[in-house]
Order: C-alpha cells, then structure tokens, then sequence
C-alpha cells in the first residue's frame, strides 16, 4: 500500500535567518508592460465587446473607440496607444485609402487588421501600407491577445496560412517589374538580395543553395547575415519586410545560371 504523508510535525533543524545579511528581500514577479489599444470600427457593439473582451487583460488598455478614419487617427494623436484595431468590414472606410492614410498619419501605432476572412489582395496591399499584423475574427482569444502582444513588442503577425500567398504575391509583383529593389537596399549585397528574392518565392535552402552554385550551410550564413542587417528574427517577418519594402531582386530567376561570387 501506497504511504500516506505524514502530518506530524518535522524534525529538520530550525531555520535561523543569517544575521549577517539580514532578511531575505522579496522580489515581486514583473507584471507584462501594459498595451495602449485604440479599436476602429463603424460598430459601437463591436467596439464596446472588444474593450470588454482586452480588458479581461490586466495588460491591456482601451483608451479609445472610432467609428472612422478621421476619428481615428485624431484619437492615435491624442492618446498614443501602442496598438490601432482597425476592423476591415468596415463598410465605410475604403480599404486602399484606409491603409495608406492610417499608416502615413497613425507612425506611433502598430496597425493590426481585424478580417472576417482571409483575403490575399487584401493582405497583401495592407502590408505594402504598414499594417504589421492580420488576425482573422475567428480566433479564439488567446490567439488574439497573444498576436496583439507580438506586435506590439515589434514583431510581424500573421496566419500561417497566408504566408504561401505573400510569397505568391511577391513574385507575381517581381515578374511585373512592379516592385524592383531601388535604392534601398538596407546593406544587403547582390547575393543576399538573390537570396531573399528566393526564399519568399517558398525556395527552401536546399533549393537555394542548389539554384545558386553554393553550399546549404552558406545559404544559412547568408540569411543569418540578413537577418542581422534587416532587424528581423525569421522568415516569416523576412517576407513581410521584403513585402512592405518591395525589397525583391529582379534577377532571382537567373541566379542559377549567374551566380555571384561566393
């Protein structure tokens, strides 16, 4: 038979505190820092259920509701919240202008796009404007409040479902001519462009290596060096930079047949 514990009193040594150091401090546990949110939708039923749904956060904050653009991006000047949720089935705000004008008027929010479903163009066009993240509406709530974290501590969220579609995206707009690398080019050199121009094309480093003329493990050290220079952790937030940036090397279908130096 299995023992019971025993409740009669122990007889381990009696602690004695250490007079030379003194009592032991406490050390309370970090709260998370708390998250500014300012939510966008024509809806005030929706408006006043997300409040009630982040506010379930001791993290979380609404510091302010908008039923348009203009009321929006007045209340991101006003309060500065960390996060601006901007509801896509918002009738009244075309989508086009939406992105481009809370991107170049809302710089000190992280824009996360609220969708009643997956929309590639839709996506696709958000991320050239600044939105740094997609959350579909079906989410449960942890995902929901675990993506408004990531963006909000500078990262990239999106479906994984999507990320073939970027890809996808990218290299239509590559073929078109419509998104050569300018100017900007963030450091990178001739291979590390042709590199990135592979990868978001679903190019795995096998592959990349094999197009290229060179090892795997230099393919590694090339996007390590990527990595490093663009600020980003993985391949995912790699795509939707290039995405945003237009950060494609035209010349990533030839790269098998002229390689750079290694």
């Amino acid at each position: 038979m299995a023992k019971l514990a025993s409740t009669a009193p122990s007889r381990s040594p009696r602690l004695r505190p250490d007079r030379r150091r003194g009592t032991p401090k406490i050390h309370p546990v970090r709260s998370r820092r708390t998250t500014r949110v300012v939510v966008l939708s024509e809806h005030a039923i929706y408006r006043h259920g997300l409040r009630s749904l982040l506010e379930t956060e001791p993290d979380f904050v609404v510091v302010g509701g908008a039923a348009d653009c203009t009321e929006a991006v007045r209340l991101v000047h006003e309060r500065r919240p960390d996060i601006l949720l901007v509801d896509l089935a918002t009738s009244t705000l075309p989508k086009g202008g939406t992105f481009s004008t809370l991107a170049n008027s809302c710089t000190t929010a992280h824009i996360i796009m609220l969708t009643p479903g997956l929309q590639k163009a839709d996506v696709a066009e958000a991320m050239r404007f600044g939105v740094r993240g997609v959350v579909v509406k079906g989410v449960s709530a942890e995902l929901f409040f675990k993506s408004i974290r990531a963006v909000a501590a500078g990262q990239y969220w999106i479906d994984r479902e999507m990320v073939g579609n970027l890809a996808q995206s990218l290299c239509t707009a590559s073929r078109s001519g419509a998104t050569a690398v300018g100017p900007k080019r963030f450091g990178l050199t001739g291979r590390e462009l042709q590199i990135v121009s592979l990868l978001i094309s679903g190019g795995a480093n096998k592959e990349i290596a094999s197009r290229c003329g060179i090892r795997e493990r230099t393919v590694k050290q090339h996007l390590t060096n990527v990595f490093d220079k663009l600020g980003v952790s993985n391949r995912l937030e790699l795509a939707l930079f290039a995405l945003q940036q237009r950060l494609v090397a035209p010349s990533a279908a030839d790269c098998s047949h002229a390689p750079l130096p290694r």
